[in-house]
């Protein structure tokens, strides 16, 4: 039986540090959805398609191993949109204890809405651990290096996006 995973986040932008985690869930399942969540109220800077777009073109210069890949937006509930896909493993990264709280409700939330989906954590490597979303795009928009922490492609986006 194939097991199918769900990884899902804003990834306003995606970082190596959600590279990294793609990496290490291709480990644990063999099917792996990317789920880019709307997510209107975060006020991101690229749209949902951009998103998508933006996590295909690197997923196709990554070698995932026998697992395949596919990247979905969302704007559902979460355990609905994993039911609707046949996820039964939900992909959580972990960077810090901080993170610790917030998920734990998420997952104990979850699993009361849908007992049947496992939540499973999963850490970057140390380099990657403070890498954030929201901490790139400040960086990025007082015209600070990002290139450690995001792929060349995203960060031409990034910068792209911040100039208009």
């Amino acid at each position: 039986m194939r097991r199918v995973g769900l990884y899902p986040g804003t990834f306003d932008p995606v970082t190596n540090g959600h590279l990294d985690i793609m990496q290490r869930a291709t480990h644990v399942v063999d099917h792996l959805i990317i789920a880019v969540a709307n997510s209107p109220g975060k006020n991101p800077a690229f749209t949902p398609p951009e998103r998508v777009k933006l996590l295909r073109g690197l997923i196709k210069e990554h070698d995932f191993g026998d697992c395949t890949i596919e990247v979905r937006s969302f704007g559902s509930l979460l355990m609905h949109f994993a039911d609707e896909v046949g996820a039964r493993v939900i992909i959580r990264g972990l960077r810090a204890v901080s993170d610790f709280e917030y998920e734990f409700q998420l997952a104990t939330m979850n699993r009361s809405l849908a007992p049947d989906i496992e939540s499973i954590f999963l850490t970057p490597k140390e380099s990657l651990i403070y890498v954030s979303s929201s901490l790139i795009k400040e960086i990025s928009d007082l015209k600070g290096d990002i290139s450690k922490f995001v792929h060349p492609t995203v960060e031409q986006a990034l910068r792209a996006k911040l100039d208009t």
